[in-house]
């Protein structure tokens, strides 16, 4: 049980310790600094060349999805996240020792170049990714969840990170072991978060990005514009285009739906005017809505 304790304790006051370094002594590995500068750059891009013209600069619920941002990105972890993982690795290694398992790697990629362990930390996360988002869509209790981001009526790139920190305890869960069986560590992350995090605030920016060739492998503004709208194709009643970074694997598994670039769509779901505008109301929607079946 010492174990335990020590586990959550050191959680919280490492995380704490390691949020006010990330403050107080910026550098270049630092992802306070690189979060509110790519988030500054893409506003910048919406500002200078706007797709939706009309929109405003402070959209709709603009300062709502900035605290989402910062919520989802570091103080969640603080709260509560960063010290209730640790204790959950330690009792999921207890569990596996019970069946004489002391070391989770099944391949090690330790020998490759950084190049190539990069490379297939990316592709096999986004795999990874791309899987529980649409889980995220098809279960309903998830999709509970997931009604936050979908709330979001006028896309900015502030809405990347409007999620309920439920996701964050789903998408780490199902990453975990994949990920620990081929011996990445939370230090190889950073390079392939930041592009991810780049990529994904352009996806959600109110600019028109074209690709070219390129969009059968990367998602864009127009594709993932389609995947917030309210009005689902006949085909796909759980959703569209469910990429992350990639547009990949919504080509290969016929999830991918792109008829026109269009900027006008509405967004949201059936049924959104009764959903919650403020922060707390949303995190509590999944628990006390009268139609959520986990309940």
């Amino acid at each position: 049980m010492e174990k335990y304790i020590d586990a959550f304790v050191n959680g919280y006051g490492g995380y704490f310790n390691y949020l006010r370094e990330e403050i107080l002594r910026p550098d270049w590995h630092n992802y306070f600094y690189w979060l509110l500068g790519l988030s500054l750059v893409v506003w910048t891009l919406e500002i200078v060349f706007p797709w939706r013209k009309e929109q405003g600069i402070i959209r709709h619920d603009f300062w709502l999805d900035a605290f989402y941002m910062f919520f989802n990105f570091f103080l969640f972890s603080l709260i509560a996240y960063n010290a209730l993982s640790n204790v959950a690795v330690v009792a999921f290694t207890d569990f596996l020792a019970l069946f004489g398992i002391r070391n989770l790697v099944a391949i090690n990629v330790a020998n490759l170049p950084v190049w190539a362990q990069l490379g297939l930390l990316f592709v096999l996360r986004d795999f990874i990714q791309w899987n529980v988002h649409r889980l995220l869509h098809r279960v309903p209790w998830l999709w509970e969840f997931h009604k936050v981001h979908h709330s979001i009526e006028q896309m900015g790139f502030a809405g990347h990170l409007r999620y309920h920190w439920m996701e964050t305890i789903v998408y780490r869960t199902f990453e975990y072991l994949p990920l620990a069986m081929i011996g990445f560590g939370i230090d190889d992350f950073f390079l392939v978060h930041i592009f991810a995090l780049a990529v994904g605030h352009l996806n959600h920016a109110n600019i028109y990005l074209p690709l070219g060739p390129f969009k059968y492998l990367f998602n864009s503004p127009q594709m993932h514009l389609w995947h917030h709208a309210e009005e689902l194709p006949a085909h796909a009643p759980y959703g569209v285009n469910f990429g992350i970074t990639l547009s990949l694997w919504d080509y290969l598994f016929g999830e991918a739906y792109l008829p026109r670039a269009e900027k006008n769509i509405k967004l949201g779901f059936e049924g959104m005017k009764k959903f919650p505008k403020t922060f707390w109301s949303q995190l509590i929607y999944p628990w006390k809505s009268d139609e959520n079946p986990a309940q």
